[in-house]
């Protein structure tokens, strides 16, 4: 896997054939959890953490789309430290070279995705040469079974 990460939370979670029992809440991520959940309006009970060392570390084209997050996840997803593209793609594949998109997620920014935005579109984090400080990213979910 071309970053860093660690489950904490409630719940154990599978996703890409890792199964990641939670390690504890810590006290720091709790207080960021309390916040994400305010300006979601959602309720979370679990984080997956993401240590982006630098530019060489990477995320693939995927949909967090596990039938343990439910039909409609909300995803929100905390950045912190390096900015980084993320980019999006339509699952569709007649679309997809027409109705991609990226953006810019910077230090402190909150990315909520919510509806049917795991169904019908692909994200990623590429590699960048132009990164040479480390990234941090908070992604809140809630699993449901």
């Amino acid at each position: 896997m071309p970053r860093l990460t660690c489950w904490m939370g409630d719940v154990a979670y599978t996703y890409s054939g890792l199964a990641n029992q939670p390690a504890p809440w810590l006290l720091a991520v709790t207080d960021v959890k309390g916040r994400v959940e305010d300006l979601s309006g959602s309720a979370f009970n679990g984080v997956l953490l993401n240590l982006y060392r630098d530019g060489a570390d990477s995320m693939g084209w995927h949909a967090d789309d596990e039938a343990s997050l439910g039909a409609r996840p909300v995803i929100a997803s905390v950045s912190l430290g390096a900015p980084r593209r993320m980019r999006f793609k339509s699952k569709d594949s007649q679309q997809a070279a027409s109705s991609g998109f990226e953006i810019t997620l910077g230090h402190g920014s909150l990315l909520v995705m919510r509806g049917d935005s795991q169904r019908d579109w692909l994200h990623a984090i590429p590699k960048s040469k132009r990164v040479s400080t480390p990234r941090i990213n908070l992604t809140f979910r809630h699993i449901v079974g």
